[in-house]
């Protein structure tokens, strides 16, 4: 008998919302459970993973699998539970401040691993949850309300780095057009390999500069203006390198345009295909439902006993 179609209710929970109103994240995590909804990913095979801040609450109003983890380390966290079960969908959502700061090692460190799993950061410039001080990707000179003085450090463009550091799939979006980032969000899960959706976001509550009235008139679709990220020939290191040249040039245009859509795509060998070579238990079936009630390790206990 087959199973009978999800609908909307099968992606929320009863958790109360305690956002700011305006955030947002509210777009965000509508566009997440659309994505999962127009795919049909039951949630018993889903796994949504956070780290800290605003963007930590995520996983407790979404109707999946969730881990609410520690500050900067959801990427490691995603990519065990990844090991452990290759056939689930695993999305981890983390901030600017969150991802950029703190998990600034493991951003990098996952993108060239390749793993199978969709990373999105909030990217709305502030530590929010913290009152407001400037987050790695605030830009220089720039000075909320929220803050004393302006900003002094450079800062970090998250699509550019995510191309450098080797993510096969790298999109940014804008959380309140929530169809255009929801099939962001579909491609990015589709892909096979590390997947990186930057989502530019206005912080009602602290950023009074990068507000939805900033965001409006300048952002533009790459791909309605013709732009193709698409790698067509991955053994190909010239290809690849004038795409990645491209696709970092596109992701720093600022001022009166100012991109989102997807800045490149290439597929290459995942690292769940890797390890499926060197594990052939693991090429049989996800490593989860193997049996290993017969497996001992008491000796191993002992060893690791003072």
């Amino acid at each position: 008998m087959s199973e009978k179609p999800l609908t909307p209710a099968d992606y929320r929970t009863n958790v109360h919302n305690n956002w700011c109103p305006g955030c947002g994240d509210f777009g965000i995590v509508a566009a997440i459970q659309k994505s999962l909804l127009e795919m049909q990913v039951r949630p018993e095979n889903a796994l949504l993973v956070s780290g800290i801040g605003c963007s930590g609450k995520t996983p407790h109003y979404i109707g999946t699998y969730g881990m609410h983890t520690i500050h900067g380390r959801s990427l490691p966290i995603a990519t065990g539970a990844k090991i452990a079960n290759h056939e689930l969908t695993v999305i981890d959502v983390s901030g600017d401040g969150d991802g950029l700061a703190i998990g600034a090692g493991h951003f990098v460190n996952f993108g060239r691993k390749n793993s199978d799993i969709l990373y999105m950061i909030y990217n709305n410039g502030v530590y929010a949850l913290t009152k407001g001080q400037a987050s790695p990707t605030m830009d220089k000179g720039m000075k909320t309300k929220s803050m004393e003085e302006p900003s002094i450090k450079e800062p970090i463009n998250p699509a550019s780095m995510a191309i450098q550091c080797g993510y096969t799939f790298v999109a940014r979006a804008y959380s309140y057009d929530i169809n255009h980032l929801s099939s962001l969000i579909k491609q990015g899960v589709q892909h096979r390999g590390s997947a990186f959706i930057e989502i530019m976001q206005a912080c009602p509550t602290y950023n009074d500069v990068k507000t939805k009235e900033y965001f409006t008139p300048i952002l533009y679709d790459l791909q309605k203006e013709g732009y193709d990220a698409v790698v067509k020939n991955p053994s190909d290191a010239n290809e690849v390198r004038e795409k990645k040249l491209a696709a970092i040039t596109k992701s720093w245009e600022t001022g009166a345009k100012y991109p989102i859509g997807v800045f490149l795509k290439v597929d290459f060998q995942t690292y769940e295909d890797y390890l499926k070579e060197k594990m052939p238990m693991m090429k049989e079936k996800p490593l989860v439902k193997h049996d290993i009630s017969g497996i001992k390790i008491t000796h191993l206990m002992e060893e690791l006993t003072f």
